[in-house]
This record gives structure tokens, C-alpha cells and sequence, in this order.
């Protein structure tokens, strides 16, 4: 059993009985798995649903596999993408690669191979994505922030802090620089796999700004990134 339990997996593959003896075997291994069986559907179950991997058939009705991949490494989407084709030309493969994907496996291939590559990249992109951790308080400017009393002490004054507030704030700050994407904040915020509107993080936004920026219509700490997500800065 791998120490990714629970990990969950978008499989994209239209032959039905490759497509369930994978299924079969992913779920043994504690996975959970999203089913997709063309490339619109495989689009829509990405933008409504966080996954730790996506195992990405090529030839695919409506929309290919490699458009796919391209698609979603346009949209800001970093998961990390394992193509299986029954091509298994250098000149198929590194196309696969060029547009995104992370690995690629040519049918006819080993099942035990197949689920040790799906382990090693769910474990790398979860220790890609834990950040250095940030202690129980943080001070920027005149502003700190303690985590486990979930307080703010703006212009010493003391400003009580929700937990959600508190545990976005810590997502945000633990990225200093970097934009934390929707999916990634709801993920990892709110636990939510299929996702609610965003507008709720939002409002989270906007009362961050009302806290910690001198002026919250010019923020110099809480970015948005349109159509990417959010990103602090000190």
C-alpha cells in the first residue's frame, strides 16, 4: 500500500476494459479514481476537481490526449500528468513532454511499472508542494500574525482571526512569492476535491487587504493573479 492512500486520480482512457483493469488495481492501492472517457469530459473533470495525478491516454474521442495536457499546462493546472500511448516513437514521446506531461509509458506495459511510477510522482509533487514552514507568529511590516492564538495585531490592535483565515494566511505566507492556485488553496483550506465558487476566497482576499494594506485598493502584500490564483508578498 502506497503512503500516498487516498491520493486521488483522474484516469483517462476510452478502451473499457484497459480503462477498469486500471481502475481495479489504482482503487487496491488506495486510490481514489475519477473516471474520464473522452477529452471534453477529462477538461471538465480537471476544472471541477482537485487530483494529485492524471493518467492521460493519447488517442482519445473529441479531443487528444497531448491537447489535453496542453491545455491544461496553459491554464496555470501543475499536476503532474503520466501519458500512456500506443505510439512509441522518440518523436511521439518528447512531443508528449514538450507540451507537459511529466512521464510517458507505450502500451503494451508492465502493470507493476505503471503503479510504481504513478507512487514516486504523487510522493515528488507532495514534497514539491510542503513548503518551509512558518513558526507559530510572522511579522511583516508593522503586522503579526499568531497562528495558534489565530490573532492579528494590526496597528496594536488585536484582530481575531477565523481558522480558514488563519490556515489561508499560513498557505499564502509558507508561499511567499509564488501564486497558490484556487484549486490548491480549496484543496488544501476547505478539503473540498470538488469545489464550491471561488468567490468565497474572495472575500478572504478582501478582508486580508482591509487588515494588513495601507491602501486596499493598491495591495502591496495580497495579490491576485487573474486567472491563476493568489500570491503574497512582504
Amino acid at each position: 500500500m502506497p503512503t500516498t492512500s487516498k491520493a486521488n486520480i483522474l484516469l483517462v482512457e476510452d478502451e473499457e476494459n484497459l480503462h477498469e483493469a486500471l481502475k481495479l488495481n489504482l482503487t487496491l492501492e488506495g486510490y481514489e479514481v475519477t473516471s474520464a472517457y473522452t477529452g471534453s469530459s477529462a477538461l471538465k473533470a480537471v476544472e471541477n476537481e482537485y487530483f494529485d495525478l492524471i493518467i492521460m491516454d493519447v488517442m482519445l474521442p473529441e479531443i487528444d490526449g497531448i491537447s489535453i495536457t496542453e491545455t491544461i499546462r496553459v491554464s496555470n493546472n501543475d499536476v503532474p500528468i503520466l501519458i500512456l500511448s500506443a505510439k512509441n516513437s522518440g518523436t511521439d514521446k518528447i512531443l508528449g513532454l514538450r507540451k507537459g506531461a511529466d512521464d510517458y509509458l507505450t502500451k503494451p506495459f508492465n502493470l507493476e511499472e505503471l503503479l510504481l511510477r504513478v507512487e514516486k510522482m504523487i510522493n515528488k509533487n507532495r514534497k514539491l508542494q510542503e513548503k518551509q514552514t512558518v513558526g507559530d507568529t510572522y511579522t511583516f511590516d508593522n503586522y503579526t500574525i499568531d497562528f495558534k492564538a489565530q490573532i492579528a495585531i494590526v496597528n496594536n490592535q488585536e484582530i481575531t482571526l477565523s481558522k480558514k483565515e488563519t490556515m489561508l494566511l499560513k498557505l499564502l505566507i509558507e508561499n511567499e512569492g509564488e501564486v497558490v492556485t484556487r484549486e490548491r488553496i480549496l484543496q488544501v483550506v476547505w478539503g473540498y476535491n470538488v469545489y464550491p465558487t471561488t468567490r468565497t476566497i474572495d472575500n478572504f482576499i478582501l478582508n486580508f487587504r482591509k487588515y494588513f494594506e495601507a491602501d486596499s485598493r493598491n495591495p502591496q502584500h495580497f495579490h491576485s493573479v487573474r486567472g491563476a490564483g493568489y500570491k503574497f508578498t512582504k
